[in-house]
């Protein structure tokens, strides 16, 4: 959800700059800074921009600069002589000296005016073609992060199928070492003497049961591929690419509690490190 948009263009005699910053957040927080002329165009735009970002916590900045001319404050002449005609009454009915009238006027409320600051349609047209310009900037930069994330997605979908590979030789190796200890303990209680071979197999058969995680494989695996086919898919997957990294860590979980292994052991705390990252930049996601 991460991104950034930016836009320059001159209307009439100003040069606006119009930014788009997106961060993650579960709710679209859409902040508008804009001038006051611009006012009434705010919920229009607010609706548009925020059809674009869909979710997160992000900013939109319309500012312009002004040239000198628009700048330069403007004498409201009627107050100002207004004002002066009656400082010179007041002086003459009072016997008092008038020093420097127009030093003192100008100090006193409306006599500097500036600019009314007017927006036709013409100049607010022209703002909403920057407006879309730095939406199409940040989408394109949204789109520059997705096909990042994309890869970085894949790589490690890709390191927890090979370690769920490489698990085969580990398990074969965890199973004879369990018929050796159940064999081991069965002729000690028994002093040595002939083991029962029923009661040996319903006991190695007993911990193989409890051991087996073979279901637990097959989920893992078909987990994996549904997050590729939804790398695949249409946009806006966020919420669901994040249902399935749950599942995703429920079956590497049980894996690590089954493994009764340390070798087995290691290899899942890898694949828990991976699964890790993924979650952490699924959260960057539509």
């Amino acid at each position: 959800m991460t991104g950034y948009g930016k836009a320059t263009g001159t209307i009439g005699n100003r040069r606006y700059t119009v930014e788009i910053r997106s961060l993650n957040g579960k709710q679209l927080d859409l902040s508008v800074r804009m001038p006051s002329a611009f006012r009434e165009w705010e919920m229009a735009l607010r609706k548009r921009v925020g059809a674009e970002l869909i979710r997160g916590k992000s900013d939109l900045s319309i500012s312009y600069e002004q040239d000198e001319a628009e700048t330069r404050s403007q004498l409201n002449g009627p107050v100002l002589r207004a004002y002066l005609e009656d400082m010179r009454l007041l002086a003459q009915i009072e016997e008092l000296p008038l020093v420097d009238p127009i030093g003192a006027a100008l100090r006193l409320p409306d006599v500097v005016r500036q600019a009314k600051d007017e927006v036709d349609e013409s100049t607010w047209s022209a703002l909403d073609a920057l407006v879309a310009e730095a939406l199409a900037a940040f989408n394109a930069f949204r789109e520059q992060e997705g096909r990042a994330l994309e890869a970085d997605f894949r790589q490690h979908l890709g390191s927890i199928a090979a370690v769920e590979a490489d698990l085969d030789p580990l398990l074969d190796a965890r199973l004879a070492r369990v018929k050796s200890r159940i064999h081991s303990h069965l002729e000690d209680v028994m002093q040595r003497g002939r083991i029962d071979e029923n009661r040996f197999e319903q006991e190695v058969l007993f911990y193989v049961e409890k051991m087996d995680v073979s279901e637990e494989r097959v989920r893992l695996r078909a987990h994996l591929a549904l997050f590729h086919e939804i790398l695949e898919g249409e946009a806006g997957q966020g919420k669901k690419l994040g249902f399935v990294a749950q599942e995703i860590g429920r079956e590497v979980n049980t894996l690590g509690s089954k493994a009764n292994d340390a070798e087995i052991q290691r290899l899942v705390v890898g694949m828990k490190d991976d699964l890790e990252k993924i979650k952490e930049q699924v959260l960057n996601v539509l």
